[in-house]
């Protein structure tokens, strides 16, 4: 009797209890039951210490400070090595998002490389977030649904540094350029903030990525007479371009190097002597507030020596990401980025953070000025903040050659 009374009651609970269980299962979709990132890089050569290594630990500190999992299932990590080769790096983004069955890939330096793998997430319908890929066609007319742009752009880098100096009297100006579409787009946009606050662009020369003698391009710099002169390029050609300089008395007689893509690294490696008063923009910096140093000083722990403003963005953008997939149930790709764009970012990184609808992540930069041996007071301590440049001046509107903005 018992038995009967009490049978259909806890029959009805567990088929309660059942579907509430399929209901939860289909609102958490995740494919292959795993979310897996895959941190796409330079490994071993010129940018490996900007981005390398570094960007696979701030990815994985994300990770573990998001507890392993997403909605139950386990999140991991994938590395591979481009070796800064567009071929390559295009081949591994195919393999991983067909074979691995990869669901975001992060990093990618430099722009070329970045152009191709964005080229293949869209082709596979996968998400990429570059941060150590600046040139502006990536959000402009190259512009994807599953590709985001989150440090830094040539545009933003070029307001900050170059309208700031035309401002303090360094109206003439020669480019050192790199010779690769990030080179070529930083000097675009620099030459423009020039010219439209006053200044004049005398010339310019184009030594190729990671030129190991840029004595014949610095002469010609200082043989131009410009009274800035702009380096537009990244490592290891930025940091040889300013210490040949040094040695061919080009501060001495009178001209200024500006530095239109400079990382705390670049810095580190040339020391504060040969580095000091130079000025540039970044988006990150580790000795800003007390948000900024906690997260670095863990950075700091595992890596011996402070993030770039890149590794600093591979984390906020993965844990961005996580928390876009927690909250919309699934790692759907489409889904989880118009949640992402939903958001605000607000963190150790960034600050007044929105990703936009073209997918470039707007957030305030600072114009900083590297510091004098007799400033710096202790290890890393390398910049004077000069000012805060807000993301919608630093930026600009959005490109409308890109298809994903409202016309």
């Amino acid at each position: 009797m018992f038995g009967i009374t009490f049978g259909k009651p806890f029959s009805m609970l567990g088929a309660l209890a059942g579907a509430m269980l399929a209901s939860t299962a289909a609102l958490a979709q995740i494919s292959d039951d795993v979310v897996k990132i895959g941190v796409l890089t330079d490994m071993n050569g010129p940018a490996s210490t900007p981005t390398g290594q570094g960007s696979v630990t701030a990815a994985q500190m994300a990770i573990d400070d998001f507890g392993g999992k997403v909605l139950g299932k386990p999140i991991s990590v994938i590395v591979g090595d481009h070796q800064l080769k567009a071929d390559i790096g295009s081949s591994i983004a195919r393999r991983w998002y067909d074979v691995d069955q990869v669901d975001l890939i992060v990093d990618v330096p430099v722009s070329a490389v970045g152009l191709a793998v964005q080229n293949v997430a869209n082709e596979r319908k996968r998400l990429f977030i570059t941060h150590s890929t600046g040139a502006t066609d990536f959000h402009g007319k190259f512009c994807s649904p599953y590709a985001m742009q989150w440090v830094f752009d040539t545009r933003a880098l070029a307001v900050g540094t170059a309208q700031e100096v035309v401002k303090r009297g360094g109206d003439s100006w020669f480019f050192i350029t790199d010779d690769y579409a990030f080179g070529h787009s930083l000097e675009k946009d620099a030459a423009s903030v020039v010219t439209k606050n006053g200044g004049k662009v005398l010339g310019s020369v184009r030594p190729p990525f990671a030129t190991p003698d840029l004595s014949s391009f610095v002469l010609q710099a200082q043989a131009s007479k410009a009274k800035i002169i702009g380096i537009a390029g990244g490592p290891p050609n930025n940091m040889n371009e300013i210490k040949t300089a040094g040695e061919f008395g080009v501060f001495k007689g009178g001209q200024q190097m500006a530095a239109l893509l400079a990382l705390i690294t670049d810095i580190h490696s040339l020391g504060l002597p040969t580095a000091q008063g130079l000025l540039l923009t970044t988006s990150f910096y580790w000795d800003m507030d007390d948000k900024t140093r906690e997260w670095s000083k863990r950075y700091f722990a595992k890596m011996k020596r402070m993030p770039t403003m890149w590794q600093a963005g591979v984390y906020s953008s993965v844990i961005h990401y996580l928390n876009a997939i927690k909250e919309t149930g699934t790692d759907d790709p489409l889904k989880v980025a118009a949640k992402m764009r939903e958001k605000p970012i607000e963190d150790f990184f960034a600050r007044n953070g929105k990703l936009r609808e073209d997918n470039l992540m707007v957030h305030d930069l600072w114009l900083v000025q590297v510091k004098s041996p007799e400033e710096s007071k202790y290890p890393w301590d390398y910049y004077k903040i000069l000012t805060k440049i807000s993301g919608e001046d630093a930026f600009g509107p959005p490109d409308p050659a890109c298809a994903l903005v409202k016309k």
